[in-house]
């Protein structure tokens, strides 16, 4: 073609208008680096061939292998009056030769059994076999379970289980998933059952883009009148799921107001009773009714579906899902300590003041973090302390730790070119390659699929925790290049959302090697992630809204299977008010983990002496309760159950408990309603039973309360008859006398109440017994031998 023509039908155009007009169309759709892809969009794209599942071409009910049916249509749009609809309509084979492709293929499914509660689905969408290897987010490949029993039924099949049935019909094809009392918890939804609506609706399908003839799969299931939905990692939108649509892609969102996250997990539960699992690293949107109300459309990147189902209520789901993809072991007791840190301290000397101020002011303690500085040049990541700020670091981190102090350090597995590493990096093909063999971005970033990269990034990290660094602060890792070329052989496309994980697993791994501790400090996760705790909840705003939806974030990763989770008390972006430090720092200490970090300062006394005894109070509190948390800890590593943990999870049978996304339980035993605003009352759910005010000992009966903070500007409740296990304030968690333990009785009835209790060396948690007699209270099973003087109280 002649340069400046197009083609005969635009000869009337000049060119460069057509050009201005292409580029203001590139323009409306251009991408941001590491923008989520929504994979949605794809199956509205009119040059895309979608394919609805049709029929079971072919079933053998002892292998529950067989193959479906899938039919071809295409996108196209509807008008009526002036209005658009995006609709499908069937089609037909564009393909030459046509007797070489299929017109409507049919592809193997499969559907097994992996344990009594966990039903695999399983469907491709070519017949291209690959070679199985090892999935890093499953902790094994799962085994099969034989309990569940096969019946033929009219039309097509049913697998009965302990806890519910799965039926497969053949035409049309159907998925159906009861409860063991046979309600409907979800099914499949094929093209007839958009047949009540006027609006279009995508039932499961896959899709074939045009532009490559790559695959994704919509799995799209029914949802229910008051259905509601929960988890999908740290999402600071809110809790419940329902009407929502979550792009599942590791990202760093700057805060957490967003719909974006750092921590997106493929994997939700129900109030219905069921979870779901999306075994993929692709990017994957979950439209949780947003675009259709009776349709949940898990719209999966990947080019096969491997869907993990789990029936139960919440603490069931949990403990199956994190059979599959791992439990958090417990972290060591120091790190269950104060973290004491800001953005950032700059040398050895700011290290041992803030250390001693500390302990000068009898604020207990038991890390001491430095964030970006400790380089010679800030933020520039070279693993080397600075030389001119610091002396000798060996003796310094030895001195910490003569204190009672554990020495944490940051990095980022990004390189700057002026980084003295980045030639290095790049002339050894250590990072992220694009199509042309170089790098992608303006930075290098580490390629953790490359067995070299791993080895020189252990040596690196190895030769810090050699010196005697406690914990690795694992930050960023969400801006794995979607166009970079990976030495796994696989795209960014299947390697992004991965990145974390395996960053996770190489710092807590060698960790564990040297140091015989389970312990990073990190922002990023995919499934599979909860197994390397510990996870911090990003950068939020220093305001009001940035400290609830920083509690939202929590609350939905520990939905996710992440028993563990801390964040940045007081907020990361400014300097925080004090009124609003007040509030937080409860939040923050009423974790399984906490850390002030930010904006300088971070440290009490900066604040003046008021507020420097009510921060000693505070973190007292915290570290007067450690039997409790620690025991709490270990229960919950045991189950998948996170520590910060919403109200439903304990209470799946009271309906309010569902609906509260503000406050949330510290373990089995404690709730905690954080004030968001300026003052000492809010509005509490209080779930079903009685309750106990921690600091007043004021009595509620469960239902809503307007109740009014004690000393510290928190509300606090304990259940009726539950018993604390307290010690003595001791500075550091490693100072801990253990074998005094006080025990606080909330209220007298039962006469009899049990706690379970958890120390420091032990194997198991044992369970002691308290009994009332009289008007005094004693330990009437003591598992300890008598080795614990027990003060009642």
């Amino acid at each position: 073609m002649h340069p400046t023509t197009v083609s005969h039908k635009w000869l009337s155009i000049p060119l460069f208008l057509l050009v201005f007009a292409g580029f203001q169309s590139t323009a409306q759709h251009s991408r941001l680096v590491n923008e989520p892809v929504d994979i949605s969009e794809d199956f509205r794209d009119f040059s895309n061939t979608v394919f609805f599942a049709d029929s079971l071409a072919a079933f053998d009910p002892q292998s529950g292998t067989g193959s479906i049916k899938w039919k071809r249509h295409e996108p196209f749009s509807a008008h009526n009056f002036d209005n658009s609809m995006l609709g499908y309509k069937r089609s037909y084979s564009n393909e030459f030769p046509a007797i070489e492709y299929a017109q409507d293929p049919v592809l193997p499914f499969s559907v097994e059994f992996t344990s009594e509660r966990t039903v695999r689905i399983r469907a491709n969408t070519s017949k291209q076999v690959t070679a199985p290897e090892p999935s890093l987010m499953l902790v094994s490949e799962p085994g099969k379970d034989l309990s569940w029993k096969y019946a033929k039924i009219s039309g097509g099949h049913q697998y009965t289980g302990k806890y519910g049935s799965v039926t497969i019909y053949e035409n049309p094809w159907k998925i159906l998933i009861r409860d063991v009392n046979g309600k409907i918890l979800t099914e499949t939804r094929g093209a007839a059952d958009g047949r009540s609506s006027y609006t279009p609706t995508l039932p499961f399908s896959f899709v074939r883009r045009a532009a490559d003839y790559s695959r994704s799969v919509a799995a799209v299931f029914s949802i229910s009148p008051d259905e509601k939905i929960f988890g999908c990692g740290e999402s600071f939108t809110r809790l419940d799921k329902n009407g929502q649509k979550i792009v599942l892609w590791t990202h760093d969102p700057n805060g957490v107001q967003t719909q974006t996250m750092y921590k997106p997990i493929p994997f939700y539960m129900s109030s219905r009773g069921y979870g779901m699992f999306m075994h993929t690293t692709s990017p994957i949107t979950c439209d949780f009714g947003a675009t259709y109300g009776e349709s949940n459309a898990m719209q999966i990147g990947d080019e096969n579906l491997d869907l993990f189902v789990f029936l139960g209520k919440p603490k069931d789901i949990l403990d199956a899902y994190t059979d599959l993809t791992g439990k958090a072991p417990m972290p060591p007791l120091w790190s269950f300590g104060l973290w004491m840190s800001r953005i950032t301290y700059f040398s050895e000397q700011d290290g041992r003041n803030v250390a001693a101020k500390l302990r000068s002011n009898r604020i207990p303690s038991d890390v001491i973090h430095f964030d970006t500085g400790w380089f010679e040049t800030d933020w520039r990541c070279d693993y080397m302390f600075a030389p001119s700020r610091f002396k000798d670091p060996a003796l310094m981190i030895a001195d910490l730790k003569k204190q009672g102090f554990h020495t944490s350090l940051w990095q980022l597995p990004y390189f700057v070119p002026k980084n003295d590493l980045y030639p290095e990096i790049v002339s050894k093909g250590l990072a992220v390659k694009n199509a042309n063999g170089t790098i992608p971005y303006e930075d290098a970033v580490l390629d953790f699929s490359n067995p070299n990269t791993v080895k020189w990034y252990e040596d690196k990290i190895a030769g810090l925790l050699k010196l005697g660094v406690s914990a690795i602060k694992v930050d960023f890792g969400e801006a794995a290049p979607v166009s970079g070329i990976y030495a796994s052989g696989r795209s960014g496309f299947y390697e992004h959302n991965l990145y974390p994980l395996r960053y996770n697993k190489i710092v807590s791994d060698l960790t564990r090697k040297l140091n015989g501790e389970n312990i990073i400090w990190a922002r990023s996760t995919w499934a599979g992630s909860q197994r390397y705790p510990i996870h911090w909840g990003g950068d939020a705003e220093t305001t009001n809204k940035g400290m609830e939806a920083q509690l939202r974030g929590g609350l939905s990763l520990g939905l996710s299977g992440f028993t563990f989770w801390s964040h940045d008390v007081g907020g990361f972006t400014m300097k925080t008010p004090e009124d609003l430090y007040r509030r937080w720092l409860p939040m923050g200490l009423l974790s399984s983990h906490t850390r002030t970090h930010g904006q300088a300062p971070k440290e009490p006394w900066e604040y003046g002496e008021d507020f420097q005894n009510y921060f000693r109070k505070a973190v007292e509190m915290k570290y007067k309760l450690m039997p409790y948390i620690y025991t709490q800890a270990r229960l919950a590593s045991e189950k998948g159950l996170p520590m910060v943990r919403a109200l439903l999870v304990e209470f799946p049978s009271d309906p309010g408990a569902w609906m509260v996304d503000n406050a949330y339980m510290l373990g089995s035993d404690i709730l905690v309603a954080p004030l968001f605003e300026t003052g000492k009352t809010r509005q509490v759910y209080l779930p079903k039973g009685k309750w106990v005010d921690y600091q007043t000992r004021k009595e509620y009966n469960g239902g809503w309360h307007e109740v009014t903070a004690g000393e510290l500007d928190v509300i606090m409740m304990v259940r009726e008859g539950v018993v604390l296990p307290q010690v003595r304030v001791a500075q550091s968690t490693g100072e801990i006398d253990w074998n005094n333990i006080e025990l606080l009785r909330f209220s007298n009835t039962p006469a009899t109440a049990s706690l379970k209790l958890y120390l420091p060396g032990q194997d198991v948690v044992q369970e002691v017994v308290v009994t009332k007699k009289g008007t005094r209270s004693v330990v009437s099973k003591d598992p300890f031998g008598g080795k614990i003087k027990w003060v009642l109280k």
